[in-house]
């Protein structure tokens, strides 16, 4: 199996266009500490020839540019990228599928309660069904995602994406960030007796997850925040990782003590927020994260196994 990292970052890319948080700062700057980053997605093959994204970030274009592999060759049309597999209906997850408009076949698969979101939107209509194959997928069901690579979605703790929420729900902070269902959910690749867990949002960590996580060759797990009330401390806005539906990293119940002691090959960080101190090299929430077995992704990253 053969994986790229395209994008790494959370909803906004880093650094974020508007924002001059202590670590954007440093993007800015040109400070050779910090790289920068496209909003996540993976794309990932089992003959470096077929190839499926998971997630379709707002900068596709880019990141397709960026990776030879995934360049058009032979014929006047033609994509390597055969499907897409959507994790949840964040903006950074599914716009880029606008920019896929052109007359392109590939399977789009997500959660039914997926399709219903994109459905709602006339603006994916872009995506004519005569061309693009819009398929159902059922949670804890094995499909083919591309030729050689099996995959399988699950649900994780999480909530539905902001632009989604009710008045109500949003006036009360969002208290449903820790529901599982089909609007978050993660997943399982495994190709030539490799298995790798993708999960770029998660609100807690249960036992089942856990579970499933043991014995893993790789595993990319979201690290949008550091600790819950980071946005804050960094004078950028009032959301806590919670309310948005991430655990953080540190922290009693944060993602690094969540996952100490199991057995999993390669441990990465992606859907990183850019607030998040662990983007720059050297720091002590770097050192930290690496100390106890993580990597932080960066686009552009490659894993074979």
């Amino acid at each position: 199996m053969r994986l790229v990292v395209l994008g790494s970052a959370a909803g906004g890319g880093f650094p974020q266009w508007n924002c001059r948080c202590p670590v954007c700062t440093l993007a800015w700057d040109n400070d050779p500490r910090v790289r920068r980053r496209t909003q996540t997605s993976v794309a990932v093959s089992a003959d470096g020839e077929r190839w499926a994204l998971v997630n379709c970030a707002p900068e596709i274009l880019s990141q397709i540019q960026a990776v030879p592999a995934l360049h058009p060759r032979g014929g006047r049309r033609q994509s390597p990228v055969a499907s897409v597999l959507l994790t949840n209906a964040d903006i950074d997850h599914v716009a880029g599928l606008l920019s896929l408009r052109e007359a392109q076949p590939f399977r789009l698969f997500a959660t039914s309660g997926i399709h219903d979101v994109l459905r709602a939107n006339s603006v994916f209509d872009v995506l004519a069904d005569t061309i693009v194959e819009r398929r159902p997928v059922a949670l804890g069901t094995s499909f083919e995602l591309v030729e050689g690579v099996s995959a399988t979605i699950f649900p994780v703790p999480g909530k539905i994406a902001l632009y989604l929420e009710t008045r109500e729900e949003a006036d009360t902070g969002g208290l449903v960030t820790d529901r599982e269902g089909e609007q978050t959910i993660g997943v399982e690749l495994t190709a030539g007796g490799a298995r790798v867990l993708f999960i770029p949002g998660c609100a807690t960590m249960t036992n089942a997850l856990r579970d499933r996580l043991q014995g893993a060759d790789a595993v990319f797990f979201d690290g949008t925040l550091w600790r819950d009330d980071e946005m804050a401390l960094a004078g950028v806005g009032s959301k806590t990782g919670r309310r948005m539906g991430h655990m953080s990293m540190s922290g009693g119940e944060g993602s690094l003590a969540a996952l100490a002691g199991l057995d999993i090959g390669r441990r990465i960080y992606v859907h990183i927020n850019n607030t998040n101190p662990v983007l720059i090299d050297g720091s002590p929430e770097r050192v930290a994260a690496n100390r106890a077995g993580w990597e932080i992704a960066e686009d552009g990253m490659e894993i074979v196994l």
